[in-house]
C-alpha cells in the first residue's frame, strides 16, 4: 500500500500592505504625544543648530518646544493679533514671524522685546523667510505684494507687486543669496532674483498654492494648492515634471525628509503622504484625527510635527534603533569540531549515500482523513483557530473530499450547532474569488441536504436568509459590472469607427489633387 500523501494546501497571494523598507521605517515612531494649544497651529519650524528645539506658531502666540518637553520652554506673545509663519534663521540665533496686523517682526532666541519691527505691508503677512546670507528678510502678504527687508538698518530694500491675489506662501534659496520663491491665490508660482526689478519664472499650478518648497538643490521646486503636488524644473525653465493627486483635499504643507530622498505632504484630508523622489509614487502614509495645517520633520527624521485644525500639536519620536550585543562568544569545545566534521562534505560520483528514513508528521485533518474519517475531518478544520487565521486550509480539506467523493456524507448529519459554523463559513468566503468555485458546490449540497428540515431552527433558517442575501448581492454586482463592460466595449467600438472613417476619408484626397495637378500642367 503506498504511503498518504497530505493535502495540498494552494498558496494564495497575500491581500492587504505589502511590507517595503519604507514602511518599516516610518512605522519605527512611537505613540504620538498630545499637546494642545491656543488655536489652530499654522506653522512648525524647526531649529537648524543643536538641540533643535521647533517653534509652534498658534494663535497670538510663537511657542518654542524642546526635543522631549510637553510644555513650552519658551513663547513669545508681543502679538497684538493672530501671528502666522515663525521661522528660524540659519545659525538658530534669530526668529521672524508675521502677523494679520500687517507688521513683521525680528526676535533674538535668547530674548523676549521684537529686536526689529518691519512696517511697510498693508493687510496680513502670512509667510516670512530669510535670505541665505543671513543679513536680509523676504516676506509676502495678503496686499498681493513681497517684500524684501534690511535686518542690520531695518529698511526696506525693493518690493514686488506680480501677484494679483493674497501671497500666502513662499520660501529662500539656501545656495543663492538672492533668489526667493512666492507662492498665491491667483494660481501662480513665481521666482524672483533681488538684483532684478521683475520675476524670472512664472508657473501656472492651476489651484490657489498653499505651500512652496525648494530642494536643497535648487533645481527642483514643489508646489501644493487644491488636491494638486507639483514639481518643477527651474534649470529647464520651469518645466512641469511630475502632477500628484494623492489626496481627496486641499495639500496644506509640504517638507522633505533629512536624506532628501523623502518629500511629505499634508492635508485636510487627515492623512500624510509619503513620496519618493525618485519616481514620485506613495511608499507611505500617517492617518490623524484632524484636518493638517502645518508639518514638519526634525533631522535625522528623529521626529515628525503634525500641527491640526483642533488646535492640537501632534508629536512623534523615533524609536532608537537597536543596538546588537557586544558579548563576547562562548568559546566552543574541541570535540565539536568532530561532530560537525562533513557537515558542509558534497558527495561524489561513486559515492553510496545511506539516508536515515525521515518520519512524516501529519497535521490533524490529514491523519483523520488517511483514516477515512471524512466528517471529523472537516470538524478539525473548522476549529476556530484554523477556519479564521487559515480558511485556505479549510476550503482545501473540503476540495479534497470532493475529490473523494464523499462530501455529501461529511455534510449530513450535523446539529444546529454544527451547521451553524458551516454556514458562517460559507456567507464569509463565499463571494472571495479565490473560493468561489469550491464553496459554491458546498452550499449547493448542504441546500440539498437541510432544504427538507427547515423551519425547525430559527438560527439556521436566519443564516440560510443572510447566505441568500449574500448571492443576490454579489449577482446584482456582477450585472452591473457586465453592464459597465458593455459600455465600454461599446465606446471603444465607437472609437475605432470614428478612426477608420477619418482615414477613408483622407485617401481618395491624394489622387484627387493629383488629377487636379495634371489638368494645370496640361492646361
Amino acid at each position: 500500500m503506498s504511503s498518504y500523501k497530505p493535502v495540498a494546501i494552494p498558496s494564495y497571494p497575500k491581500l492587504g500592505e505589502k511590507i517595503t523598507q519604507d514602511t518599516l521605517y516610518w512605522r519605527r515612531y512611537k505613540t504620538p504625544v498630545q499637546i494642545k494649544e491656543f488655536g489652530a497651529v499654522t506653522k512648525i519650524d524647526f531649529s537648524p543648530v543643536q538641540p533643535c528645539n521647533y517653534a509652534v506658531t498658534a494663535s497670538t502666540r510663537i511657542h518654542i518646544y524642546g526635543r522631549y518637553s510637553q510644555e513650552p520652554i519658551k513663547t513669545f506673545s508681543r502679538f497684538k493679533d493672530t501671528a502666522y509663519c515663525g521661522t528660524y534663521r540659519g545659525d538658530g540665533k534669530l526668529l521672524a514671524a508675521g502677523c494679520e496686523d500687517s507688521v513683521v517682526q525680528l526676535f533674538d532666541i535668547n530674548g523676549k522685546a521684537a529686536l526689529r519691527q518691519f512696517v511697510g505691508h498693508s493687510k496680513a503677512v502670512h509667510f516670512v523667510d530669510f535670505t541665505a546670507d543671513k543679513f536680509r528678510i523676504v516676506s509676502g502678504s495678503d496686499d498681493y505684494a513681497s517684500k524684501i527687508w534690511d535686518i542690520p538698518n531695518g529698511i526696506e530694500i525693493s518690493t514686488y507687486k506680480e501677484h494679483t491675489d493674497y501671497v500666502r506662501c513662499g520660501c529662500a534659496s539656501k545656495l543663492n543669496d538672492d533668489l526667493f520663491v512666492t507662492g498665491s491665490y491667483d494660481h501662480t508660482v513665481k521666482v524672483f532674483d533681488a538684483r532684478t526689478e521683475n520675476s524670472v519664472m512664472t508657473m501656472q499650478h492651476e489651484q490657489p498654492v498653499e505651500s512652496v518648497l525648494l530642494f536643497p538643490s535648487g533645481g527642483l521646486l514643489v508646489s501644493a494648492g487644491g488636491r494638486y503636488v507639483k514639481v518643477w524644473d527651474l534649470l529647464k525653465g520651469g518645466q512641469l515634471l511630475v502632477s500628484l493627486r494623492n489626496h481627496h483635499k486641499t495639500v496644506t504643507s509640504l517638507c522633505l525628509s533629512s536624506s532628501g530622498q523623502r518629500l511629505l505632504s499634508g492635508s485636510l484630508d487627515r492623512h500624510v503622504k509619503v513620496y519618493s523622489t525618485m519616481n514620485y509614487k506613495v511608499v507611505h502614509s500617517f492617518d490623524y484625527a484632524a484636518s493638517i495645517l502645518s508639518l514638519a520633520l526634525a533631522p535625522d527624521d528623529e521626529m515628525i510635527v503634525v500641527g491640526m485644525t483642533n488646535s492640537v500639536l501632534n508629536v512623534k519620536h523615533r524609536k532608537p534603533e537597536e543596538k546588537k550585543s557586544n558579548e563576547p562568544v562562548a568559546k566552543k569545545h574541541p570535540r565539536y569540531r568532530m561532530f560537525v566534521k562533513g557537515k558542509d562534505y558534497m558527495p561524489k560520483q561513486d559515492d553510496f549515500i545511506v539516508s536515515k528514513p525521515v518520519r512524516q508528521r501529519l497535521r490533524k485533518y490529514d491523519q483523520l482523513l488517511r483514516g477515512f474519517q471524512v466528517s471529523a475531518a472537516l470538524d478539525a478544520v473548522l476549529e476556530t483557530p484554523v477556519r479564521t487565521a487559515t480558511p485556505e486550509v479549510t476550503v482545501a480539506v473540503m476540495n479534497e473530499i470532493e475529490r473523494r467523493g464523499t462530501l455529501k456524507n461529511a455534510l449530513a448529519g450535523r446539529d444546529e450547532k454544527q451547521l451553524s459554523l458551516i454556514l458562517n463559513f460559507l456567507i464569509k468566503h463565499m463571494v472571495e474569488p479565490r473560493f468561489a468555485p469550491i464553496l459554491l458546490n458546498v452550499a449547493e449540497n448542504v441546500i440539498d441536504i437541510y432544504s427538507s428540515v427547515t423551519n425547525q431552527s430559527p438560527v439556521v433558517d436566519k443564516l440560510f436568509l443572510r447566505l441568500q442575501d449574500t448571492l443576490e448581492k454579489e449577482i446584482s454586482y456582477q450585472e452591473e459590472l457586465l453592464e459597465v463592460l458593455g459600455m465600454m466595449d461599446t465606446l471603444f467600438a465607437t472609437m475605432a469607427s470614428k478612426k477608420t472613417t477619418v482615414s477613408r476619408e483622407t485617401r481618395p484626397s491624394i489622387p484627387e489633387e493629383n488629377n487636379l495637378m495634371a489638368v494645370k500642367s496640361s492646361s
